[in-house]
């Protein structure tokens, strides 16, 4: 516990301030965002999803951001999964992104919705042929007997759409998450870090905070 104990690392690449940060939190993201893309950062889009049960309890798992815009973060899954099934009772999430490589984490929470059939079509049209049998040969988060049931559906799948395009499963597809909150967080030396916060208003603006590291 001692070895862990001892393990740290002192932030001091980058600052965060009130006076250079968007007033807007999407336009903020867009700049960070932009930042990670030029750092190189291996698998930049994945970030925490965390739901809650409908018993209370938290779920927390990595996903891969697919899209963002004024309206929020987009991700896609299957709607008959254990997150599926949260996102579509419980309405809210958290998404969390960490930029080791930057010293930087961002932290969303919302309300989530579906996309719409249309844009759920697109993305998954985009995809490779491998992925799309994917979608159709898993049913997520089920108990199955061994993989053997999986690479059974998959060239049963493959055979069924062998001369056809591969539709869309009526059990995938996207979810947004649309921010009520948003946190940046810019790692500083001696745990002294700096944390600014977007607080979505009754009247559509932002109020922007700094909170204590």
């Amino acid at each position: 516990m001692s070895t862990i104990a001892a393990i740290r690392k002192d932030y001091q690449q980058h600052t965060l301030t009130e006076k250079d940060v968007s007033q807007d939190p999407l336009q903020q993201f867009g700049q960070w965002w932009d930042d990670a893309i030029k750092s190189e950062i291996d698998e930049v889009n994945a970030m925490t999803l965390a739901t809650v049960k409908s018993d209370g309890t938290p779920s927390a798992r990595i996903v891969l951001l697919k899209g963002f815009d004024e309206r929020g973060f987009t991700f896609y899954t299957n709607y008959n999964s254990n997150k599926g099934k949260e996102l579509d009772e419980g309405k809210k999430a958290c998404l969390v992104f960490f930029w080791k490589e930057l010293e930087r984490q961002i932290r969303i929470t919302g309300i989530t919705e579906r996309v719409s059939e249309k844009e759920s079509d697109a993305y998954f049209n985009s995809r490779p042929e491998a992925s799309k049998i994917g979608a159709w040969s898993s049913p997520q988060s089920l108990p199955i007997f061994n993989r053997d049931v999986i690479e059974e559906n998959v060239v049963k799948f493959k055979e069924q759409f062998s001369n056809d395009p591969i539709p869309r499963p009526p059990h995938w597809g996207g979810y947004i998450v649309k921010p009520t909150t948003v946190e940046f967080w810019q790692g500083r030396p001696s745990r002294l870090h700096d944390r600014i916060l977007y607080t979505l208003q009754e009247d559509g603006g932002w109020k922007i905070e700094r909170l204590a590291p």
